[in-house]
């Protein structure tokens, strides 16, 4: 995989474009060297003209030492020969103009070819074998709209960065009426519904193309619903399964935003979580509706020890007690989230709260969630053993057809 670092946006489309599909944008220096450090298998960086090129040197002589399999590629608006000796010394691999795109590709294509030559040959550069897999998946249901569902998503996977720590991929489930794009004011090139054309060559790279990086979020990536609901015919449940595979494999962690309902995509999101937080809001309608979502998880086996009941808009007056949800529900509730009109304002805006306000009460809530049921536990394996997946959706229409 191609990292391409670029302060200028429009910069860092042109060489996103020349490069083809198998490369990922990093709005900043600080973002490029966590994604470095958590993210072992890239093989080239492409420092953009727009970045200085001190910095640039600095990286070129850390990565000629701790990474010598990875190669920096340095792109400047003039070559001349006081930036190619600088370059030389400080082990840059190659550098090129701006405005030579097929030197940029064609210096990417020796870059790689000489690290994968570099892991076959030198001791010590193969990448671990444990290195894939490693992501951990969080899914946020409700089976019901109009709970503040994707405003929990947007703002989980925001706090999950740590203001760029670790790489975060948020994915739009609900393939019909998602608003992930919408909430994030993000402009997409790709949705997940272009996946399908790719289903017989589905790969890491393939699923890269498809991400939307947030401009001005570090370490935060979406993979959105379709923008025409029309368009999800072909996203099956097993091409969901084999994205959000390959995510867990390339992001620390993955956020996914459902759809109110337990369909065959939800079902397959739900395989594999390592933790379901479920959101809960103080009206006996939604009581009602979380409690059957709860006995069907119950009853299709999913470990009660991965679900997490968040409560949101917490101190609403409306009569019920805390102590009266949870026998009801009974199971605890795992964090309270109080209610704020700054939330839908900053829904408007399109800029989570937590961005935008870190020390707001409803951001600390989500923060405090995200620290103890998500970063503290990160769990490595898949939440579901597979003798427990085999029946759920015969199990779910069955019910279905005799309620």
């Amino acid at each position: 995989m191609t990292v391409i670092l670029d302060y200028d946006p429009t910069g860092a489309e042109t060489l996103h474009a020349a490069l083809g599909t198998e490369c990922v944008v990093i709005p900043t220096f600080d973002a490029l060297r966590r994604h470095l450090d958590t993210h072992l298998g890239e093989d080239a960086v492409v420092i953009g003209a727009t970045v200085d090129i001190e910095s640039a040197l600095e990286l070129a002589e850390r990565m000629r030492v701790v990474r010598p399999s990875l190669g920096v590629i340095v792109v400047r608006r003039r070559v001349d020969t006081s930036v190619l000796a600088d370059a030389l010394r400080a082990g840059v691999r190659e550098v090129v103009e701006e405005r030579d795109l097929a030197g940029v590709n064609a210096a990417v294509t020796r870059v790689r070819s000489l690290a994968h030559t570099l892991r076959e040959q030198v001791p010590g550069t193969a990448l671990p074998e444990d290195e894939g897999g490693r992501g951990t998946l969080i899914t946020v249901f409700w089976a019901k709209g109009g709970c503040g569902k994707t405003t929990l998503s947007t703002n989980l996977a925001v706090a999950l960065t740590e203001h760029g720590r670790h790489s975060v991929c948020l994915v739009d489930l609900d393939l019909s009426f998602g608003d992930v794009a919408i909430a994030l004011q993000l402009f997409p090139a790709h949705t997940i519904a272009d996946a399908v054309s790719m289903s017989d060559g589905l790969d890491t790279a393939a699923v890269e193309s498809l991400l939307t990086p947030h401009g001005t979020i570090a370490g935060l990536t979406t993979l959105v619903a379709p923008l025409d609901p029309g368009s999800n015919r072909g996203i099956t449940a097993e091409l969901v399964g084999r994205i959000l595979a390959i995510l867990k494999e390339q992001y620390d962690y993955v956020v996914v935003d459902t759809p109110p309902a337990f369909d065959e995509q939800v079902l397959e999101a739900l395989d594999q979580s390592d933790l379901i937080a479920l959101i809960a809001t103080l009206d006996i309608p939604a009581l009602k509706n979380l409690k059957l979502t709860l006995e069907t998880l119950d009853e299709i086996n999913f470990p009660r020890e991965k679900w997490a009941v968040v409560l949101n808009r917490a101190d609403s007056k409306v009569g019920l007690a805390l102590n009266e949800v949870e026998k009801t529900l009974r199971v605890p509730i795992s964090v309270q989230i109080p209610s704020s009109r700054d939330v839908p304002a900053t829904i408007n805006r399109g800029v989570p709260i937590v961005h935008e306000d870190p020390k707001h009460p409803v951001s600390m809530a989500i923060k405090q969630f995200a620290e103890k049921f998500i970063l503290a536990a990160h769990p490595q394996e898949s939440a579901i053993p597979p003798e427990l997946r085999s029946d759920r959706r015969g199990l779910l229409r069955r019910k279905a057809k005799t309620s």
